[in-house]
């Protein structure tokens, strides 16, 4: 009998799981996604794999994450989606669109996709954050968890379970690295509580000199697409980590490739320069990686 009634409780709990999911017989929303941490993390960004249930994600996935820290102090409950509460500080959400023009995230039956969470969400096409300005902090673990989007058919999913990553550590080194976000919110017109920063009011993009206003500009400029914008932010971050100090020996000569394929081109909203994503993949990875600290003197604490 006591073995009759466990069986019977856990079955019940599994048809009350599945509830949402149907409704007289009929399936009403999309299965649920599973979350799994991903190689590459760097010191202000996580990257993790979402891979779909047997329904798939034609409309893409959204995912959240907050530090572990927070999660556990709250007792494992997340904040709800609309939740504006200082106690989470660290709550932030990416939607990654499956309809969005120039990148899909529409995702096939028990098909994985791997994404950046970290303030590089402000150049990926088809996704957009509250938090896209904002990096990941070193050294720090943080909980993440995410839903498949509705469509036309199907509700949005459950959401999935929730894995814990980490960003690698920060350095205390004076000549560390800081990312484009940092930059962006540091500047001539600084955000919130922050000041201005930069070391320079002026720089050069290729041939061109621009100065800190317009730099400015270019960075509050989204990609949408296009290579050279996204370039030009990872640039900008580069080329500022080494005006105030970074040691530029693992990314001197990636910079002068930059400079060299930018050339005469001007970047928006300066003007109307455009290079294909393809064109500048491996020189923006490269920078990226700088500015974030998974390469030269590391992430600044």
């Amino acid at each position: 009998m006591k073995h009759t009634m466990k069986a019977l409780a856990v079955l019940t709990t599994v048809i009350l799981a599945a509830a949402p999911l149907y409704a007289g017989g009929k399936k009403t929303a999309l299965d649920t996604p599973v979350i799994s941490c991903a190689p590459g993390s760097t010191g202000s960004s996580i990257n993790v794999t979402v891979t779909a249930g047997a329904s798939g994600m034609p409309a893409g996935f959204s995912v959240q994450w907050m530090l572990q820290s927070e999660l556990d102090a709250n007792g494992g409950i997340w904040p709800s989606d609309s939740l504006v509460d200082p106690s989470f500080s660290s709550f932030c959400k990416a939607s990654f669109s499956g309809n969005a023009s120039g990148y899909n995230f529409a995702i096939k039956a028990a098909m994985g996709k791997t994404v950046t969470v970290g303030d590089v969400i402000y150049d990926t096409p088809g996704a957009s954050s509250a938090c896209s300005n904002t990096p990941l902090q070193c050294g720090q673990t943080y909980a993440f968890r995410a839903f498949a989007h509705a469509n036309s058919s199907l509700n949005r999913s459950e959401f999935s379970n929730t894995t814990s990553c980490s960003t690698i550590a920060c350095t205390s080194d004076s000549g560390c690295t800081y990312t484009q976000g940092y930059w962006k919110t540091h500047g001539p017109i600084p955000t919130g509580n922050n000041g201005n920063e930069w070391p320079v009011t002026s720089l050069s993009l290729g041939n061109v000199s621009y100065t800190d206003l317009q730099l400015l500009s270019i960075f509050n400029t989204p990609a949408a697409g296009n290579g050279l914008v996204s370039l030009a932010h990872q640039l900008m971050a580069a080329k500022l980590n080494v005006a105030s100090g970074a040691d530029d020996s693992a990314i001197a000569a990636t910079i002068a490739a930059a400079d060299a394929l930018i050339s005469n081109l001007v970047a928006p909203p300066v003007g109307a320069g455009s290079l294909a994503n393809s064109a500048t993949s491996a020189l923006n990875g490269a920078l990226t990686n700088y500015n974030e600290g998974a390469t030269g003197p590391g992430h600044c604490q």
